[in-house]
């Protein structure tokens, strides 16, 4: 361990001697820098000084890796927050509208992973992902050394496949969704596409008929198939063996017959990452769900219910493009 510490901060001490050169040559040139893109009010290129101007968080984060179990004590600032403060923008005429974006995270190498608006959402999932720009070694704080300038971290995930290292680029976007709501009113099936092996349309009898789950809410017991192993083992997911964490990269947009949509990042249900628990519920104490439609989305962690998505109608598997 010390062996790695003492790397760790040789690699820190060297990012700062380049930042301590630049400095002396007379400008901020040099300053490490996040490009912000998308559906921000102010997108553009923001630099280290100027996120360390938001309010600080530190977070000790544990997590396995192809080297083997690794914690951390970062220092950054929310990744909601600095989202926030290049002006997150919403459609007022759609509930929700923050339930159905993505966030993309891209490293300097171009490895990418996607996280739900609503996943990072103080007001739904509430998961304190933030963007890096110092870790605490040996009892110091430093630079991030080889993992940085910026490193996005994803709290309680099993693996470490979403802490986008020498992160330099945060896109928000629309889910990109084609589909339309058929008026509302109770669902009797939902239909299944994008990057699936089997596409198709479930309903009631479909569902029952695959392993069956339980997640219990407060004092709401729903009877379902989960979310994860529908979608990974029922229609199975279209992935590129070739690219590292493919599935990262993927999201799934869940549609209500009233064409109100929900977004979850394949990161967050899949067991190996955020091992979310998220469930496709057909029954609701042991009754069907009526008014509900058939089938609902069930999002046990959640803060507030705004991704249950009812009277489901659609599942889309879409694969986030890469970033320019």
């Amino acid at each position: 361990m010390s062996s790695w510490i003492a790397e760790r901060s040789s690699a820190a001490l060297r990012v700062a001697l380049v930042c301590l050169v630049l400095s002396a040559c007379g400008g901020s040139d040099g300053e490490p820098e996040l490009t912000l893109a998308g559906t921000l009010d102010r997108p553009g290129a923001t630099s280290r000084s100027q996120i360390e101007a938001q309010p600080a968080t530190t977070q000790t984060v544990s997590f396995a890796s192809g080297s083997g179990a690794q914690t951390h004590t970062y220092t950054g600032t929310s990744l909601w927050a600095v989202l926030s403060q290049a002006g997150i923008q919403l459609d007022a005429t759609r509930k929700n509208d923050v339930l159905s974006k993505i966030v993309l995270a891209t490293g300097s190498d171009g490895y990418k992973a996607v996280f739900a608006l609503g996943e990072i959402s103080p007001d739904f999932g509430n998961r304190p992902s933030v963007v890096a720009y110092a870790e605490t070694l040996g009892g110091t704080l430093g630079l991030l050394g080889d993992d940085g300038p910026f490193r996005v971290t994803a709290p309680g995930d099993v693996k470490g496949g979403r802490y986008v290292s020498n992160l330099v680029r945060l896109d928000l976007r629309n889910s990109g969704s084609a589909v339309a709501g058929t008026g509302g009113g109770a669902s009797t099936q939902f239909v299944v596409s994008g990057a699936v092996k089997r596409p198709g349309s479930f309903d009631l009898a479909t569902l029952q008929a695959l392993p069956a789950v339980t997640r219990t809410v407060g004092s709401s017991v729903y009877t379902g198939v989960s979310l994860w192993d529908f979608l990974n083992t029922t229609v199975g997911l279209v992935t590129n063996a070739a690219v590292k964490n493919n599935s990262l990269g993927l999201y799934v947009v869940a549609t209500g017959s009233d064409g109100y949509k929900a977004v979850f990042s394949m990161g967050e249900i899949d067991p190996s990452f955020g091992n979310q628990p998220d469930l496709i519920a057909y029954t609701l104490n042991g009754t069907a769900l009526t008014t509900n439609g058939f089938a609902r989305i069930v999002v046990p962690n959640d803060i507030k219910a705004g991704r249950y998505v009812s009277n489901l109608i659609s599942l889309e598997v879409l694969a986030a493009a890469a970033a320019p």
